[in-house]
């Protein structure tokens, strides 16, 4: 059996639902000279190679993640001990500098409340940067500690780390001690009977980490354990 072409296939179907006057003239007049716009039936290279354009995107991030490494969480950088002060640098010389940068920071934020003191000056200490200065442990439930006097080289959440002259690193825990801070005035400003301005710390109320202190409002109350 013959197959049919294009044009009898066409006339065929139009003669189900006219008659052969109206086939021929439908044909001649709409459709013979009509162009003819076909949409292709197979899907675009993208839609076709879908899995292996997925498969490639993963190879790609792949390779950026060797080359560019996600950052040290916190507990990679404490297992490294990125944070520990090395033994050469546990040198109480090193840390002078430090301590005489403070002093003239201490005294800029405290203006004039250096010589007078009061509720003024301690709303400034309570948010002061610590780092650098000179103390001394007073007080402490470990008698072991008292006397303890250095450079505050690290103010963490729980502990201070102080350089001792002598004694090298000593890591003190804030709760339960008393540390006690000086401030020195200038030497312009210094008189004959001018003393440093000393504070006390209380350990307990800065069981903070160093940045957080710094936008933190303190409020009095009462301590039951002095």
């Amino acid at each position: 059996m013959a197959t049919p072409t294009p044009q009898q296939a066409t006339q065929n179907l139009l003669a189900r639902a006219h008659s052969p006057d109206s086939v021929n003239r439908i044909y001649n007049e709409k459709i013979q000279h009509r162009t003819l716009h076909l949409r292709p039936s197979s899907p675009p290279p993208a839609a076709a190679n879908a899995r292996a354009a997925r498969r490639k995107a993963r190879d790609q991030k792949k390779s950026r993640a060797k080359i560019r490494p996600k950052p040290l969480s916190s507990r990679d950088r404490r297992r490294l001990g990125l944070y520990d002060i090395p033994k050469d640098g546990q040198k109480y010389s090193i840390y002078k500098p430090l301590c005489e940068l403070w002093q003239g920071y201490a005294r800029e934020i405290l203006g004039n409340d250096i010589f007078r003191g009061g509720p003024e000056a301690a709303a400034k200490l309570a948010s002061a940067e610590l780092h650098g200065a000179f103390t001394e442990v007073v007080r402490s439930r470990c008698t072991g500690r008292v006397g303890i006097k250095g450079i505050i080289v690290r103010d963490r959440k729980f502990v201070m780390e102080i350089i001792t002259e002598k004694k090298g690193l000593k890591i003190v825990p804030k709760e339960g001690t008393t540390f006690r801070v000086e401030v020195k005035p200038e030497t312009t400003q210094l008189a004959a009977d001018s003393k440093p301005f000393v504070f006390e710390i209380l350990g307990d109320q800065l069981m903070l980490r160093s940045a957080d202190r710094a936008n933190r409002k303190f409020k009095q109350h009462f301590l039951p354990n002095l």
